[in-house]
């Protein structure tokens, strides 16, 4: 009986063996963020190695995210009307809708920021790094920008007159913008991170992320 057990567990033991070689890893579920505050790009430096990862304040406590499992959502209510006023021409014609993740924060809406916080001084030349916005893929144009102290818009990036587009920020800085989509449906947009350390003046490059944005009508 005991040479009988022995046999049967060894087989069992190997068929779950061979069923563990085989199996996928778990895969994390997609979160969609639609509300509250996040910081897109969030960027870390550690080991000589850049990581973008998505800060989500949404939840308490607030948490680091992989940006390939995240979604933003701009809901309906994040539509307004292209102003009649050349300074907004990037945007569409006069009177157009376009879906605005708005720079001051709307509690309705997603408000969604780049950071830099975790960078420390004296590591890159200049204290600063460059967030480059090198590729969109969505049904019409994109753009962020944010106001100056009058009101005007201050273009930062432009899908539709040529990329890469380049966002450069100071270490240890957190800022928010306005995330501009001219068209309901869904974006794909890909980010680096690039800057120059200060010891060797060698160049270091985050890999690429791709954010997506579902936009609703």
């Amino acid at each position: 009986m005991r040479t009988r057990m022995t046999a049967l567990t060894g087989i069992t033991a190997a068929i779950t063996a061979g069923l563990l070689v085989g199996a996928v890893p778990a895969q994390a579920a997609v979160v969609k963020l639609s509300q509250g505050h996040v910081d897109a790009v969030d960027v870390a430096f550690e080991d000589g190695e850049f990581e973008i990862s998505v800060h989500d304040e949404t939840v308490d406590p607030d948490v680091e995210r992989d940006p390939a499992d995240v979604i933003f959502v701009a809901k309906p209510e994040a539509a307004v009307t292209v102003p009649d006023d050349p300074a907004y021409a990037f945007l569409g014609a006069p009177g157009a809708t376009v879906h605005i993740l708005p720079e001051v924060q709307d509690e309705n809406l997603l408000w969604a920021g780049l950071a830099t916080e975790e960078l420390e001084s004296g590591v890159f030349v200049g204290d600063s790094v460059r967030i480059r916005f090198t590729r969109v893929n969505g049904p019409d144009g994109f753009s962020i920008f944010v106001s100056d102290p009058v009101g005007a818009p201050n273009v930062l990036v432009d899908s539709e007159d040529g990329l890469p587009d380049v966002i450069t920020r100071p270490v240890g800085d957190h800022m928010h913008l306005n995330w501009a989509f001219e068209r309901a449906g869904t974006y794909r947009i890909k980010v680096d991170v690039t800057g120059r350390l200060a010891a060797t003046g060698e160049r270091v490059t985050s890999d690429p992320v791709w954010l997506t944005f579902k936009v609703k009508s």
